[in-house]
């Protein structure tokens, strides 16, 4: 079992959201909806390339961007997260199956390690964090990188995954997917099974998906 963090097992995004509108208040500036929408799922480069340019500030450094952000969002991390609806059951079901998983995520090592807090890291055997592959999502790397680790054919994986750029790296990579919108609405895709919460899902729900 492969998955995703934000917006997928905690509702994460909520807090990204208020971070990033922060931080365009700090920069002089105002987050619009569109380019915050745009940033779901997608790694911090590529998100604060959204951010400079949705602020008309496109030489902005973003070192400091990225370590004000990161603090931000460790802050509020700390202060707890709060389980997606049927998240923690489906979590715990798998691991009291035996079944390997790997949480896979576009957010870095620093703060998955507070979110996992909240997640317990000893509900999962792999973790594959954004800044630790060369390609995040939506290049299917995160997802083969995490099926290596586990030692499980990417083919015998399912992913679950809430964004259009995690469901493209899920997919790319080979994995049965998943996909539980949160913040941006999914378009049917060939061979996605969506589905409006994870409620109601439990192990052989997803092996049915690899049949």
């Amino acid at each position: 079992m492969l998955f995703d963090m934000d917006g997928t097992l905690v509702d994460s995004e909520r807090i990204w959201g208020i971070a990033l509108a922060e931080l365009a208040v700090h920069a002089g500036g105002r987050l619009s909806e569109t380019a915050r929408l745009a940033m779901v799922g997608t790694s911090m480069a590529h998100s604060m390339r959204i951010f400079r340019e949705d602020l008309g500030q496109p030489d902005r450094p973003e070192a400091p961007d990225v370590a004000w952000l990161s603090a931000r969002v460790r802050d509020l991390f700390a202060d707890g997260l709060v389980w997606r609806p049927g998240a923690m059951e489906l979590l715990l079901a798998v691991r009291a199956a035996g079944i390997p998983t790997a949480l896979v995520t576009s957010t870095g090592r620093r703060l998955v390690e507070v979110a996992l807090k909240t997640l317990g890291a000893e509900n999962f055997d792999v973790i594959v964090c954004g800044d630790e592959v060369e390609r995040p999502k939506p290049d299917p790397e995160p997802y083969r990188t995490a099926a290596e680790l586990l030692g499980v054919p990417i083919g015998s994986c399912v992913a679950i995954e809430d964004s259009p750029s995690g469901v493209a790296s899920a997919t790319a990579a080979g994995a049965a997917v998943l996909a539980v919108p949160a913040e941006l609405e999914l378009e049917p895709v060939d061979g996605v099974h969506l589905r409006t919460s994870l409620t109601g899902v439990d192990p052989l729900f997803l092996a049915g998906l690899l049949t």
